[in-house]
């Protein structure tokens, strides 16, 4: 099979396990544990990362395969990366950084470089944005110069891009696919509200009040302020769309704890209602290791887009965007997106 040529925007926790991931796939082979091991015909393995972008010092100019390492990242190392000849690139700041960022990344002094000629340079045909989540200048700004380069786009940030109808216009007239928004973790607290509620309600459950709340030690979770209505909004959204009936629900990321490291500490709390009018609470706590976690999804959306582009796919995606993000243009059940994208993948949909 040919190869899948992708290139980051971002080279924090995210890009880092990410491309760990693909490694780790070729490492052990047969061992690895992946829902969908092959997707049209591709495997983890085939995916080649061909560019990247970011504003760190430390990351800046220095091949992919060490800047994954750099700090300020704090993702486990769990493969082992060769140098991969790929480096990597200055970006513009834009908004970028926020105020606690700014404490703990150090903008590299070098010149930017045109983005939309590199990008064309490397040969990418499928551009992933991993940029923190209250970046929303800049993400827009890479969504327009990914338009210009002629690649498609995955936003796995909560920066509403994919689901917004003018995007989903522009990238369709350009005969680009457009994947996004907001990447659902594997083991997300996202994921398993979303079960946990799909479940009661189809046992005849009346769901009265829940909430989810986060909290991380990471760069993302660092640069919350910015994002937190956003993110919020996003997965208050996400979550109501579960049940066919109004309930009081708030979903959010709350703060940043700097001892956590790489962990996410996330609380479910269900209150509802079964027969007889007895009432019932759900407490959960989660704790998770944060880039890891995104690696399996984050798999299928490339290969999946790999296909759109095979198939002369454009604009929003919807079987891919619905199953493996929290705000696609279409939030559906768990059970539905999974259905729609199995389809998709084997050519039925």
């Amino acid at each position: 099979m040919p190869k899948i040529r992708v290139g980051l925007i971002g080279v924090g926790n995210c890009a880092s396990a990410l491309i760990q991931g693909v490694h780790y796939c070729r490492g052990e082979g047969g061992r690895v544990k992946l829902r969908y091991p092959e997707i049209g015909g591709f495997r983890p393995e085939d995916i080649e990362f061909v560019c990247a972008f970011d504003i760190a010092e430390g990351k800046v100019g220095k091949d992919l395969s060490k800047a994954i390492f750099a700090a300020p990242n704090n993702a486990p190392k769990f493969a082992d990366v060769p140098n991969l000849g790929v480096e990597v690139l200055k970006g513009p700041v834009l908004d970028g950084l926020n105020e606690y960022t700014k404490k703990i990344v150090r903008v590299d002094p070098r010149p930017e470089v045109d983005v939309a000629d590199k990008i064309r340079e490397s040969g990418a045909e499928i551009m992933v944005n991993l940029l923190p989540g209250g970046a929303q200048r800049a993400s827009l700004w890479y969504a327009d110069k990914i338009l210009e380069a002629g690649c498609a786009f995955i936003n796995a940030t909560p920066t509403i891009i994919a689901s917004d109808p003018s995007w989903d216009d522009r990238f369709r007239k350009a005969g680009l696919p457009l994947i996004g928004d907001d990447l659902m973790d594997q083991v997300g607290a996202t994921f398993i509200h979303k079960a946990i509620l799909e479940a009661l309600n189809s046992r005849g459950v009346q769901i009265l009040e829940t909430y989810q709340l986060d909290v991380g030690g990471g760069t993302e979770s660092a640069d919350i302020e910015r994002a937190w209505g956003t993110k919020r909004a996003i997965k208050t959204k996400t979550i109501e769309a579960v049940l066919p009936y109004r309930a009081a629900v708030v979903a959010g990321s709350t703060d940043f704890v700097d001892f956590l490291g790489s962990r996410r500490d996330s609380y479910i709390w269900v209150s509802g209602e079964y027969f007889g009018g007895a009432r019932f609470e759900i407490e959960i706590r989660l704790n998770t290791l944060d880039a890891p976690n995104a690696v399996p999804i984050l798999l299928d959306a490339i290969r999946g887009t790999k296909l759109a582009l095979l198939r002369g796919e454009s604009g929003h995606i919807l079987p891919i965007s619905a199953y493996a993000f929290k705000h696609p243009a279409k939030i559906l059940p768990i059970h539905e997106a999974e259905k729609l994208f199995e389809e998709y993948i084997s050519g039925k949909a």
